[in-house]
């Protein structure tokens, strides 16, 4: 497979990367056999973090006899040092390796400095020091953050959602990342679940040429759907464009990524997917999302009291109590439709 720089860490990395958060659904035997086969294939960049339960340990068993050959990343969310030097070590445990690649402080709230009050910055200078980590990265999903981060020369990496649906805004922190020579990785490639067809995003992310993607993968016909698009990448044509742009047309607005930063909601309402449910339905077999378990959880949004919980923990900014009363009154005119 083909590799790329990425950024001044000098590491040469595939051009498609594992995100390692879908492993957590899946048995041991079964993401062992997936993860040998990615890196058979040629696949080297593998991206997990502390909060992934128990992703790091099935990539320590997994890929042990071929650490030297791998890039590894994964991502603390401590706010303060202490915790942050604490989940670096159980990382560095669970994934069975005495140094990590590059190890990501993940989507704060606020720009982590050093000399900051929370620590965070100055103990991945420490453990950079001491060999623990190779290079200092951050995650986001705040602009105005990932911005700041690449413009500071602090951070080796930037790890921040792009996908064919990305906003002139997101574009420009690509090429601002790569006059800094930082390197990007590029997160939620499939808009959280949004777009179903992996070729025109792969095709748009390629045709850039900075960021590494990372896919996350599951499923076996996952893996061989990216390592086929590797193997023989599309072209970006008329036909590619005309697909991304409706795909644009239908979505590219103030939708929601799915991220899940909105929660918990005190209601209980699964506003990472209530907030886009008819997008999903338009886009895949929409009768997963009419069960009777799903009716339930729509019902669920009748308990919204508006708290504004989920709004200020948004990183987009979005309006969710209102997207939820939209795709709850849309969800109901779609159940109503449906032949008794």
């Amino acid at each position: 497979m083909e590799c790329i720089r990425l950024g001044r860490t000098g590491l040469m990395v595939s051009r498609s990367g594992f995100g390692a958060i879908p492993i957590q659904r899946i048995p041991e035997v079964e993401s062992s056999i997936l993860l040998r086969k990615a890196y058979d294939n040629g696949i080297n960049f593998f991206d997990t973090a502390h909060g992934y339960t128990d992703s790091e340990e099935k990539i320590g068993k997994a890929l042990t006899a071929v650490r030297s050959n791998i890039v590894l990343a994964t991502k603390g969310m401590a706010k303060d040092g202490k915790t942050l030097q604490e989940q670096l070590e159980l990382s560095l445990k669970r994934l069975g390796t005495d140094y990590i690649d590059i190890y990501q402080i993940h989507n704060p709230v606020s720009f982590p400095r050093p000399g900051a009050e929370d620590g965070l910055y100055d103990v991945l200078l420490a453990a950079k020091r001491k060999g623990q980590i190779r290079f200092i990265g951050l995650t986001n999903h705040r602009i105005v953050i990932a911005r700041e981060a690449v413009a500071s020369g602090l951070y080796d990496t930037i790890q921040f959602p792009l996908s064919s649906l990305s906003s002139a805004e997101d574009l420009e922190l690509v090429e601002a990342a790569r006059r800094k020579d930082v390197g990007f990785i590029a997160m939620k490639g499939l808009a959280g679940g949004l777009l179903s067809d992996a070729r025109p995003t792969f095709t748009f992310l390629r045709n850039i040429n900075w960021p590494v993607p990372i896919w996350g993968i599951e499923k076996e016909w996952q893996l061989d759907q990216f390592l086929a698009l590797e193997r023989d990448p599309p072209v970006m044509d008329e036909q590619m464009q005309a697909i991304i742009a409706k795909d644009r047309a239908e979505l590219a607005q103030s939708f929601c990524r799915g991220c899940g930063y909105c929660l918990p909601c005190p209601a209980g309402i699964e506003i990472n997917f209530a907030s886009r449910i008819t997008l999903l339905m338009r886009r895949m077999p929409p009768a997963p999302y009419l069960s009777p378990v799903w009716q339930e959880k729509m019902a669920r949004i009748e308990n919204c009291t508006a708290c504004g919980q989920c709004r200020t923990r948004c990183p987009y900014s979005l309006d969710p109590p209102t997207m939820l009363k939209t795709q709850l009154r849309e969800y109901r005119k779609i159940l109503e439709a449906q032949p008794s």
